[in-house]
């Protein structure tokens, strides 16, 4: 009776400390996912300020400005960010994870080369006074998905379904051109964008492994990054429609 007292508790002990071990494995692969994020939004950071520093002089468009802004050439600059994100997410599981984060990387900073044209549009003291607002936000809507309990897959599938439509009612205000219809998508992509950065935060977390082998890890984590990270860009960029002020 006593080896069987001493059995039980050994299996609780073991218990404990398989459960610690998940949790503490767990916290180390969300940070890694956070700061591979925010490393990728300083790289489009500093490619966005650098780029508009080259492209306005005086004020005025330099020739490498109004080759980024006003020539063809700018199409290839808005497309090229979405390419790379088709690109990773169709390869990812046959690069190394070094090949993985460099594309991630390359594309950060292609995103911040296309993002650069903010410059142009809005101060640079609202510019930053939004960032702020969208990173405190964030902040609290990713602690939310990490913490609840509550299943967000149903919230997930409809918030999807919102941002097909939210990118075809873009698509279409292009020729529009209609300040009521762009006022009205701006609205619905900042609710969208909140309620995705919950969900992904909670589906992040539910593809922790922690039998995952140490590349399959670092691919999973490179995944999450981006997902937040798109998360993150496109609140900013939606909230940035109310939020700035645009230059005289």
């Amino acid at each position: 009776m006593a080896d069987f007292n001493n059995y039980q508790n050994r299996m609780a002990r073991s218990g404990v400390q398989t459960g610690a071990m998940i949790d503490e494995g767990l916290r180390a692969y969300m940070l890694k996912v956070y700061n591979l994020m925010a490393a990728g939004l300083a790289i489009t950071g500093v490619a966005a300020f650098l780029t508009w520093q080259m492209a306005v002089a005086d004020g005025q468009l330099t020739a490498f400005g109004q080759l980024l802004y006003t020539s063809p050439l700018k199409w290839v600059v808005m497309l090229a960010p979405l390419a790379m994100v088709f690109f990773l997410s169709f390869r990812i599981n046959t690069m190394s994870v070094a090949a993985a984060q460099t594309t991630f990387w390359v594309y950060a900073a292609l995103m911040g080369l296309s993002l650069s044209s903010i410059f142009l549009v809005f101060t640079g003291q609202s510019i930053v006074q939004t960032f702020f607002v969208t990173a405190a936000s964030f902040g609290a809507l990713s602690l939310y998905g990490y913490t609840t309990k509550k299943d967000l897959s149903g919230m997930g599938s409809f918030l999807i379904m919102g941002l097909f439509g939210l990118i075809i009612a873009s698509l279409v205000n292009i020729f529009l051109q209609s300040s009521a219809m762009g006022f009205a998508i701006s609205a619905i992509g900042v609710l969208i964008f909140a309620g995705l950065t919950a969900y992904d935060t909670q589906k992040i977390k539910e593809m922790y492994y922690d039998a995952d082998d140490a590349a399959v890890m670092g691919r999973k984590a490179i995944m999450g990054a981006l997902t937040l990270y798109l998360d993150f860009v496109n609140l900013f960029t939606f909230l940035l429609q109310f939020l700035g002020n645009r230059e005289e």
